[in-house]
């Protein structure tokens, strides 16, 4: 399992990149970028680079915090899968191919793509930091177009891209990523309702054409889940002085709230349940939302059930309950 706060080397390279930046003109710069993507635009905004720089500053803790959450999902349910090829679509500088990295030893090849020159410019500035990455593939393009071109990876991530594209774009996005996937898919998108609503539509788009769902769902079937109800995940991470101040924050840490789907080309050999919030936990009972294979369920775990109590004691939202370790008759 990989952290999910920012690896040394990165913090450093970034840390080395902010040297003499005026901390108030960086933030002021975040705070523009942040509200064009709060308000569903593009990173059309960002243009230089102290853009990119202060909006690197400002994101790519929590999204690294996002997508390494999803691929910690990954590794924990296929112990097997060693990638050797990483496609990271939307990749702005770079923040999913470095939990990548972080995540597979096995990988050999990167292949980056994004439209933006500004961030592509930061990410292979970055690199250099990293040698694993130094040889990585970053193509200019967009995933509206150039993503038919780029090359078939065994591991396709696309993260915070789906909120830039239109209703008919994210179909023909979706039937493209799928085609350049050979064996596992990984989309992160806000753990807002349009965040999980994009995922949910792509989740259900490509397991029509044969997907399988890895993580979150430990099922293909539709989600059961009601409006105004919604699934995802919060991952907390260690905020930098940096950080804090480009945020406008006091507190040492962020709550990250993405929603996530894994997509694998084969069926999963096990499907362990999901934990769908914090568990209330009390003296009397350990009450938990659980999305399992046969669908949602509100289960209260009793006290005086020791054994099941101690168990689900322990759950955290987002956990995943293999056979074993799901609270019942032991």
């Amino acid at each position: 399992m990989i952290s999910p706060n920012l690896p040394s080397e990165l913090q450093a390279a970034l840390a080395r990149k902010a040297e003499g930046l005026s901390r108030a003109d960086a933030a002021q710069r975040a705070g523009a970028i942040s509200q064009t993507y709060r308000s569903g635009g593009s990173s059309n905004r960002i243009k230089t680079t102290a853009d990119a720089l202060a909006y690197a500053l400002a994101r790519m803790p929590g999204t690294y915090a996002a997508v390494a959450a999803s691929l910690n999902a990954l590794m924990e349910i296929d112990l097997d899968f060693a990638p050797r090829s990483l496609l990271d679509v939307g990749a702005g500088p770079g923040t999913a191919t470095w939990a990548a990295s972080e995540a597979f030893a096995s990988l050999e090849t990167f292949a980056l793509l994004d439209a933006n020159t500004a961030l592509r410019d930061l990410a292979t500035s970055l690199v250099t930091s990293q040698p694993r990455l130094e040889g990585l593939r970053y193509d200019a393009g967009d995933a509206r177009k150039t993503l038919a071109d780029a090359p078939e990876s065994e591991l396709v991530v696309a993260s915070y891209v789906i909120n830039e594209l239109s209703e008919s774009e994210r179909a023909v996005f979706a039937d493209t990523l799928w085609t350049k996937t050979r064996n596992m898919l990984l989309v992160v998108e806000p753990g807002t309702p349009a965040g999980y609503s994009h995922i949910i539509a792509l989740r259900d788009r490509l397991i029509a054409k044969g997907a399988h769902v890895i993580a979150p769902c430990p099922h293909d079937a539709g989600c059961p889940l009601i409006a105004p109800d919604w699934c995802h995940f919060t991952q907390r991470l260690q905020r930098s002085r940096a950080h804090k101040h480009l945020k406008g924050a006091d507190l040492p840490y962020e709550d990250e709230k993405f929603s996530y789907v894994i997509l694998s080309r084969a069926a999963p050999t096990q499907r362990p349940s999901r934990v769908l919030a914090q568990p209330l936990v009390t003296k009397i009972a350990v009450t938990a939302k659980i999305c399992a294979p046969d669908g949602l369920k509100a289960a209260s775990f009793p006290h005086r059930d020791k054994a099941v109590y101690k168990r689900a004691k322990k759950w955290n939202w987002g956990d995943a309950i293999f056979p074993g370790n799901e609270a019942g008759p032991e």
